[in-house]
C-alpha cells in the first residue's frame, strides 16, 4: 500500500528518492513526503498531500539535497490525508522515520510519550514510532540499538527506515509483516518496499525476512535476525527490464496490461506443460508425493484472487471430485476452522504480501493441513517463501490497481492445479488431460482474438457514461467471471456494480431493474445456456437494457434494448479466461469516458499490506 524508498551513497539522493517514489505511486496514495540529511548535518523535509508530482515541484522550490535520505508515499489509515499526517515524522528534528503498517497499540504508547514530555503534531499511528525511538537513543546512543529496542514495543504490522542526524551515515530498516528490499550498489546502498522502486539504479537485491533489523551504509550492509543474530541474506539479480513501469505506447498502464494478457499466459505455461499433460513438478520437488494425498482443497484469498478460486472450485469439483472450499482470507484467519483430513491449503495473491492472506497462512502451520501451496507473481515474495510448494504466474510487475493479467495468469496456474491432482489421483475422465493441455496451448492465440473486439467493446462502453448501476449476471463457472466483471466496474469508473447468478434474479435483484440499470452477461454455449436465456428475458420483460457477450453458437441476436457481442467458440473449461477479457475492456472503456483516474482509482492500493 504505502511506500518506502531510502538511500545512502556519495551522490544528492533527492533524485534517487523522488524517483522511486514515481515508480510506486502505482500502489496507491494520497501524500508523499521526503527527508534528507543536508551538508550541515541538518534533518531536512518536504511533505506534500496529493501526488508525487506535487513534491516534485515544491521541490524544485525549495531544493533539499544530501547523501542518505528516506522518502514515502502514505495511504491514510490513522488520521485524514494531510501534509501533517504525511510521512516522514521527525522527533525533535533529530530522528526522521517512514512507515508501512499498522501499530495496535499506538494509542498506549503515545498516552506514555506523552508523559514523558513528546509532543505529537500528527493524527498518525506512526508518530509514537519516531519518539520511541528518539528515547531509546538518548538512552542507548547508538541507533541500531535503539531500533531493537523500539520495535519490541510495538504490536502490529511495520515495514520502517529511520535516519538520524546524529548518526549521518547509516540507514536503518526493520520489517514485520511489511516487506522490504534492499538494493545493492557500488559504493552506495538503497531501500524500498518494492524494488520496482529502485529498478533505475540497480539489479542487485536481498529481500529482509520476518523480524530482520538491517543498518545500510555506503559500502555494507548488516542484518539481524528476530533472534538478533547477525545473518546473511541471499543477493538475488534480477534480469526483468524497468520497462515494466513504462506505458509505452498505451494510455493507461491497464490498457497495456490487458494487451499483455496473450504474451503473459503463454509466460506462464511455459516449462509446465509436457506433449499432452501438465509436469507436477513444475508446483515444486514434494509435489508428486503431496498431490497424491490430497483429499480436500482449501482456497483462500482477498478481492479479485478470491474470485479465482471461486473459479477453482468449480474446476476442482467439476472435473476431478475433489472437495474443495474457497473462503475471504480477511474472514478466515479469525473464526475456528475444523480441517479436513489431507486437505491442501492453496493460497493465492498478486504481491504474496497480501496482509489477511499472509496471516492465514501462518495460522494454518500446525493447524494440520497437508501442505500448503501458493499461487503468485512474486517470486521473493512472503507467501513463496513461507508455503511448501508454489507456481509462479511470471505475470511480471502489474502497476494498474485493478488487477487484469494477475487474474487471468492466476486462472491458468488453477487450471494447472486442477489438472495436476486430478492426475495424481487417476480422477480425470479419459483423454481430457490431453485435450485441455492442447486447449491451454491455443489460449494465447484466442486471447489476442478477444483483444481484437476491442473497437466494438469501447462502443458498447458508451451505454454507461451516464450510468450509475449496473448488474452482471453468470450462471455456473461464469458467475465468479460475473463478480470479477462488477468489481472491475466499480474500481475504476465508480459505477455501482453487482453481481448475481443469473438463477437467483427471482430472488430480489429483479426488483433493480428498469431501464437505467444496465444488466451485462456473458454467455458461452455451454450446459447451462437455455437456463441463462430464460433469466435474460426476465430482464427484457421488466425494460432492462441486456449487454450480452454471447458464444457465436449461442443463437443470440441482437434486437432492440439487447447488445450482443459475438465472441468465438472455445472450450467451456477455458471460458472463464477468454470471457474475462471483454469485461476487463468494458470497464476499462467506460472509466475512460467518465474521465476517472484508471490507473490509481480513488481510495485503493495495489498491494493491500495492512488488515
Amino acid at each position: 500500500m504505502c511506500g518506502i524508498v531510502g538511500a545512502v551513497a556519495e551522490r544528492n539522493i533527492t533524485p534517487i528518492l523522488l524517483e522511486g517514489l514515481k515508480r510506486l505511486e502505482y500502489r496507491g496514495y494520497d501524500s508523499a513526503g521526503i527527508a534528507v540529511i543536508d551538508s550541515d548535518g541538518q534533518l531536512m523535509r518536504l511533505r506534500r498531500s496529493g501526488k508525487v508530482a506535487e513534491l516534485e515541484q515544491a521541490q524544485q522550490q525549495e531544493p533539499l539535497a544530501g547523501r542518505i535520505g528516506i522518502a514515502h508515499t502514505r495511504w491514510a489509515t490513522h488520521g485524514a490525508p494531510c501534509e501533517r499526517n504525511a510521512h516522514p515524522h521527525f522527533s525533535s528534528n533529530e530522528i526522521a522515520v517512514v512507515h508501512n503498517g499498522i501499530i495496535e497499540n499506538h494509542q498506549a504508547l503515545r498516552e506514555q510519550l506523552k508523559g514523558l514530555g513528546y509532543l505529537f503534531t500528527s493524527d498518525t499511528d506512526t508518530e509514537v514510532i519516531v519518539h520511541l525511538l528518539h528515547y531509546k537513543l538518548h538512552e542507548m546512543g547508538d541507533l541500531a540499538a535503539a531500533l531493537k529496542a523500539a520495535v519490541q514495543e510495538l504490536h502490529g504490522a511495520y515495514g520502517l527506515a529511520v535516519v538520524a542526524a546524529s548518526q549521518p551515515d547509516r540507514l536503518l530498516a526493520a520489517r514485520s509483516g511489511s516487506p522490504l528490499v534492499v538494493g545493492l550498489g557500488l559504493g552506495e546502498n538503497f531501500l524500498a518496499s518494492d524494488q520496482l522502486a529502485l529498478r533505475q539504479v540497480t539489479d542487485r537485491f536481498l529481500y529482509l525476512e520476518e523480524g530482520d533489523i538491517a543498518e545500510i551504509r555506503r559500502d555494507s550492509v548488516r542484518i539481524w535476525d528476530i533472534e538478533g543474530r547477525e545473518v546473511q541474506r541471499e543477493t538475488l539479480q534480477l534480469q526483468e527490464g524497468a520497462e515494466a513501469a513504462d506505458k509505452g505506447e498505451y494510455r493507461h498502464f491497464m490498457l497495456k496490461e490487458i494487451h499483455e494478457q496473450p504474451k503473459v499466459v503463454q509466460r506462464t505455461l511455459e516449462g509446465r506443460l509436457a506433449d499432452d499433460q501438465v509436469l507436477v513438478q513444475a508446483f515444486g520437488p514434494q509435489a508428486a508425493e503431496l498431490f497424491a494425498k490430497v483429499r480436500n482443497v482449501q482456497i483462500i484469498a482477498c478481492g479479485t484472487s478470491f474470485h479465482a478460486g471461486m473459479v477453482a472450485r468449480y474446476w476442482l469439483e467439476g472435473l476431478t471430485g475433489i472437495p474443495c472450499q474457497v473462503e475471504v482470507a480477511s474472514e478466515f484467519r479469525y473464526r475456528k476452522v475444523a480441517v479436513q483430513p489431507d486437505t491442501l491449503f492453496v493460497t493465492i495473491s498478486q504481491s504474496g504480501e497480501t496482509a489477511d492472506t499472509l496471516a492465514a497462512l501462518r495460522n494454518a502451520k500446525g493447524a494440520g493441513y497437508l501442505a500448503s501451496l501458493t499461487i503468485c507473481n512474486v517470486a521473493t515474495s512472503s507467501l513463496v517463501r513461507e508455503s511448501d510448494l508454489c507456481l509462479l504466474t511470471n505475470a511480471g510487475p502489474e502497476i494498474g490497481v485493478a488487477s487484469t493479467k494477475a487474474f487471468t495468469t492466476q486462472l491458468v496456474g488453477l487450471l494447472l492445479l486442477t489438472l495436476a491432482l486430478g492426475r495424481s489421483q487417476q480422477r480425470l475422465a479419459a483423454g481430457l488431460e490431453a485435450e485441455l493441455v492442447g486447449e491451454l496451448r491455443r489460449l494465447p492465440s484466442r486471447l489476442g482474438e478477444v483483444l481484437g473486439m476491442e473497437k466494438a467493446v469501447e462502443k458498447v462502453a458508451e451505454l454507461f457514461a451516464e450510468k450509475h448501476h449496473t448488474l452482471f449476471l453468470g450462471r455456473g463457472v461464469q458467475y465468479p467471471v460475473a463478480m470479477e466483471g462488477a468489481l472491475k466496474l466499480k474500481e475504476i469508473s465508480y459505477i455501482h456494480a453487482e453481481a448475481y447468478p443469473a438463477g437467483e434474479l427471482k430472488h430480489g435483484p429483479l426488483a433493480l431493474v428498469d431501464s437505467d440499470m444496465p444488466v451485462v452477461t456473458v454467455a458461452p454455449n455451454d450446459e447451462l445456456l437455455e437456463k441463462l436465456k430464460s433469466n435474460l428475458q426476465e430482464v427484457r420483460a421488466r425494460g432492462g437494457q441486456l449487454i450480452v457477450f454471447a458464444d457465436e453458437q449461442a443463437g443470440m441476436d441482437k434486437e432492440d434494448g439487447v447488445q450482443v457481442i459475438p465472441m468465438s467458440h472455445v472450450h467451456e473449461v477455458l471460458a472463464p479466461i477468454y470471457y474475462t477479457l471483454p469485461l476487463q475492456l468494458l470497464s476499462y472503456y467506460v472509466a475512460v469516458l467518465r474521465g476517472t483516474d484508471v490507473d490509481q482509482p480513488r481510495n485503493l492500493a495495489k498491494s493491500v499490506t495492512v488488515e
